[in-house]
Parts: C-alpha cells; structure tokens; sequence
C-alpha cells in the first residue's frame, strides 16, 4: 500500500479481541485456516436445507439481532429513531435478493417506494440501499431497471438517495450499466464497488463519469481466484489502492462522493489521513460500518466524522447473517460464544 504514515504504521495490526480470550482463540484459527472456514460459512449461506433449519430455531433467530434490526419496517424504524439520535445516519436495507418470479419482484419494489415515504414522514436521517437482484435482475435487466427507475423517482421527489448494493460477480456489468443509466437521468445514487475484484479500478472510472457515491467494501462473496484477490492482505492493499484513487481533490471535482465501508482499522486510519492530506471536505466522504459489528468503533469515530451504518431488516436475514459470519472471525466468535451460552 502506497500511503505509509507512522499513524497507519502503529495501526496495521489491531487485534480483534484480548489474548487469552475465546474471541482470540475463534479469530487464531479462523486466520489459519481462512479461506476453508470462509468459504464453508459462503456455501451454508446460500445453502436451503441450512436455512430452513436456522430460520425455524428461534435461537438462531435471536442471535441474527445482533446484525439484523429485526423483521418488520416498526422494528426497524425504532432502531433508526434510536441511531439518529446518536448522531448516526442510517441506510436501511429490506433483505432479500434473487427474486424467482415478477411478482416477487414487485413486492421488492413496492416495500421500497413506502419505506421511502416512511423514512419522509418521520423525518429521519436515512436513505435505502437495492439489491437489483431483489426487483428481478435475474427475469432481465429491463425488469429491474424498471423497478430500480421506480425507486430512484420516487427518492428524487422525496429528496432522498439510493445505494446499489453490489453482488456477486455475475451480476457486476449490469449492475454498473442499470447504475450509469439511473444516476444520469436522477443524480441521486450511490453504488457498492468490491475491493477484491480485479475489474473495479476499471470500473471506478467509469463512475468518475457519471458521479454518484461509490461504498467502497472487501467483498463478501466467494469468487474464483481469476477473477478476485484471496488473502487479508491483497484485498487490504487493493482496498487502499481504491482509496488512493477516491479520496482525492480530483474525486470531488467529478462529483463523487465516497463512503468508506471497513471494519479494519488500519484501513480507518488510511482513509484519515487521506482526507486530512487531501483537504476532503466533510461533505464529500462518510465512514461506514454495518449494524451491530465493532459499535466501540462506530461510537467513537461519530464524535468526529460522519458516520453511516448499513441496517438491515426483513425476513430473508439467513444470507445476509451467514456472510457477516463469513467476512470477520469476531462476528464468527460473537456467534460461537452466544451458541455456547458464554
């Protein structure tokens, strides 16, 4: 990683629990044996008989709280009620994804055209963020960008935003073209660019023309080596290498806006010394972190910038909970010891 400072020096390897502690003990041997245990929790996410199983144990479902604000749209607003009151803002995530049908895709569609009157009529800090495979990506790229279109109308009269969640890597190019096509005619959304890809520089090019936010994240789904970095450490330097790129006088100049999604410190700490090297207004950045995971962070960084956290809520929460299991050993050990009753 190019930008070296002594503060990112000191912070490049924070440990992710006491040593001696259970924590410490989940996160050893996750790190030993990264990618078999990664991979095992990616393949049990998309796996159905496991889902089935884990969503009919209220157990297991008591758990998902940790990382899920809960099933139902007044769950979910009390926890964004709660979130701005502290100072952070919000983007709220109805789960689901890889609709099999129009109608589900339109009931996707719906949810999001009144959870974005909701979030008006409460007057809370918050936007949504799509899945486009949600509103039926899979039946055709016409289908869910006449559903995305629907949403992005809708916030714009609402003066209100969307995020594009990015998915796996099949889906990449047409989630980018349905973005390109949607923030031209709105000039209202953000879009997720994954770190482990090899494509996204490319990629982050092209969205220096349009402008928009651009969620800079590690990547969450399992991808082959030909096409996607593998070790901690790639995805960090690759992850820095887009930072380098995003938080820049020139960045702001195109109109675009970056929202740092990480967990990791070190990558915390590079993204801060970037905006105070390159002068990044306030305006134009955002840390963000996901609903439940490091809120010793989340509380802190808040005094001092802004902060977003991605908060998700709905029935179809099993996927979503495996890959947060998936991507860091500490959510891995937080779920072990509850299953332990520790």
């Amino acid at each position: 990683m190019r930008t070296r400072t002594g503060e990112a020096r000191r912070s490049r390897r924070v440990p992710d629990a006491p040593i001696g502690s259970f924590e410490s003990v989940v996160v050893g041997l996750y790190n030993r044996h990264m990618n078999p245990m990664r991979n095992l929790l990616l393949w049990a996410s998309r796996n159905g008989s496991l889902e089935r199983m884990v969503v009919g144990n209220g157990r297991f479902s008591g758990l998902a709280r940790r990382f899920v604000a809960g099933e139902t749209e007044e769950e979910a607003i009390r926890v964004v009620q709660s979130l701005n009151q502290r100072g952070f803002q919000v983007t709220l995530d109805f789960l689901g994804e890889n609709t099999t049908n129009l109608d589900e895709a339109r009931q996707a569609r719906d949810e999001y055209l009144h959870l974005l009157d909701v979030i008006h009529e409460h007057s809370l800090q918050a936007n949504i963020s799509i899945k486009l495979t949600q509103l039926g990506l899979d039946l055709g790229v016409d289908v869910a960008l006449e559903h995305a279109e629907a949403i992005a109308r809708h916030a714009h009269e609402r003066e209100n935003s969307v995020e594009v969640d990015m998915e796996a890597s099949a889906y990449v190019e047409d989630t980018l073209a349905i973005f390109e096509t949607l923030q031209k005619r709105y000039g209202n959304l953000g879009i997720a660019l994954q770190a482990y890809l090899y494509r996204t520089p490319g990629d982050l090019r092209r969205i220096f023309q349009v402008g928009g936010k651009v969620r800079v994240v590690k990547g969450a789904y399992n991808e082959p080596r030909a096409i996607a970095y593998q070790s901690r450490e790639e995805i960090r330097r690759a992850f820095g290498r887009i930072l380098e790129q995003l938080l820049t006088r020139d960045a702001v100049r195109a109109g675009v806006r970056t929202a740092i999604a990480t967990h990791d410190d070190f990558l915390i700490q590079m993204a801060r010394t970037l905006i105070r090297r390159n002068q990044i207004p306030r305006e134009a950045y955002e840390f963000q972190f996901l609903y439940g995971v490091r809120r010793d962070v989340q509380e802190a960084l808040v005094q001092e910038a802004p902060v977003r956290l991605y908060v998700p809520f709905g029935t179809h929460w099993y996927p979503y909970f495996m890959r947060r299991l998936a991507e860091r050993p500490a959510n891995l050990a937080f779920f072990l010891r509850a299953l332990a009753g520790r």
